[in-house]
């Protein structure tokens, strides 16, 4: 492996609505959904919007999905991750779809 080829490789991720088993208050339905990529780039398609609180629920999550964690690791297993509003009961489901390389000297 040269430098060009990078020293680190993270996991893509979508976090995608699974379901919601209350009433939608946010807006959001099943499939609506956000992508990560990189070390830190976040993207929702087109001209859709994700509830900050339902973000806010995923987001300390996503840096460690990132990663290879041990085979026994809670997070390897698991990948659902809940929105607060508790009428609302909107189910994430965090999916790894590829992998990213970068040099870690690139990044602070």
């Amino acid at each position: 492996m040269t430098a060009a080829d990078g020293d680190m490789e993270l996991y893509d991720l979508c976090v995608v609505v699974d379901r919601i088993e209350g009433r939608s208050v946010c807006g959001m339905s099943a499939g609506d959904r956000f992508t990560v990529t990189g070390s830190n780039e976040l993207r929702i398609p087109g001209d859709k919007h994700f509830c900050m609180y339902a973000l806010a629920a995923a987001l300390p999550l996503l840096a460690a999905k990132q990663r290879a964690l041990p085979p026994g690791d809670w997070l390897e297993r698991d990948s659902e991750v809940a929105c607060p509003d508790p009428e609302e009961r909107l189910v994430m489901r965090i999916e790894r779809t590829g992998t990213s390389r970068m040099n870690s000297a690139d990044l602070t």
